[in-house]
């Protein structure tokens, strides 16, 4: 598991089945999802990442308990209208249980860095940088629920998202945590070491397009308009890894895909991500899963535990 990655990755951490996402112009700089969770998790191990995330627990009671990695287990019951905001930069590990029969649907929230910084500029000068806010868990905040409430009726009820409503939401949201969240005792600023939200999407459409050709992290950074060395620092600052690593990890991830839902040849598997070298793509694959395409489908196939990146594929 990387320490950090994306946004829009982060929810593939989570077990459970997405029932909405914010997409198109409208959702520019904020993530918004809803998911259906399992009933019972046993510990997960979850990467950071670069946005504050903001979580609604709109229905199920549940028995949850998060740690840092190697602490102790915080546990506490989590009922609808809960709210938890996560800023941490290092992963972290979770579990749940629910407690009553009702579904767990859960709204996460990401908000973009670009409506933070223009809140701190607006609340303390135009040369504020992004303060650190504190995290908090199991809260209640008429405020935040009242925004949250109103970007899931957005989402779930308009068939066009309107532009200027979930944008001035998403803003107001930012202005409301830093006025209300910052952390005074620990000030020092949240520096933007990652790509807005909009730009890693763009970024990442382009490499899952490019699987089976390869990628030039050069054309990638000019696409946003970058320079290479720019757009390679942030883009660690999203994933945890470089551009190049990244893309790599991405093809295997495909192949593990293939190898585990077809009866493909390998030599095949290997040509649809881009390998037209056999050898090199069984080398490639073994480095980072520590088994051969050819074993690998076979403890899949029978079901043995394999370490697996898969979730780390767009898509």
């Amino acid at each position: 598991m990387p320490p950090r990655t994306s946004a829009e990755e982060h929810r593939k951490y989570f077990p459970g089945n997405m029932i909405y996402l914010g997409e198109g112009p409208a959702w520019q700089n904020i993530l918004v999802e809803i998911h259906h969770r399992n009933p019972v998790e046993q510990t997960l191990l979850i990467p950071a990442v670069a946005e504050p995330q903001l979580i609604w627990q709109i229905s199920g009671h549940l028995l949850c308990s998060d740690r840092d990695l190697g602490g102790e287990w915080n546990t506490h019951e989590v009922v609808p209208g809960d709210l938890f905001l996560t800023t941490s930069a290092e992963p972290y590990e979770l579990k749940w249980k629910a407690i009553t029969k009702d579904p767990s649907v859960v709204m996460h929230v990401t908000i973009g860095l670009h409506f933070l910084a223009r809140a701190a500029k607006e609340l303390a000068g135009p040369s504020a940088r992004i303060p650190r806010l504190k995290e908090f868990s199991a809260i209640r905040d008429a405020t935040i629920l009242s925004f949250l409430e109103m970007l899931r009726r957005e989402l779930s009820e308009q068939k066009t998202a309107s532009s200027s409503f979930v944008q001035g939401i998403a803003q107001s949201l930012a202005t409301h945590l830093i006025r209300t969240y910052r952390d005074d005792e620990n000030p020092r600023p949240h520096r933007s070491s990652a790509l807005p939200a909009f730009q890693l999407h763009r970024v990442l459409k382009l490499m899952d397009a490019s699987l089976d050709e390869g990628v030039n992290v050069g054309k990638l950074a000019a696409a946003i308009q970058m320079s290479e060395a720019h757009f390679s620092r942030l883009f660690k600052g999203n994933t945890g890894f470089p551009p190049s690593q990244y893309f790599i990890r991405l093809r295997v991830s495909k192949a593990q895909e293939l190898l585990r839902g077809t009866m493909k040849p390998i030599i095949e598997v290997g040509m649809d991500i881009g390998y037209t070298s056999p050898s090199h793509f069984a080398h490639v694959f073994r480095k980072e899963t520590g088994l051969s395409p050819h074993e690998y489908r076979e403890r899949t196939m029978g079901k043995e535990p394999t370490d697996d990146f898969s979730r780390i594929a767009t898509g």
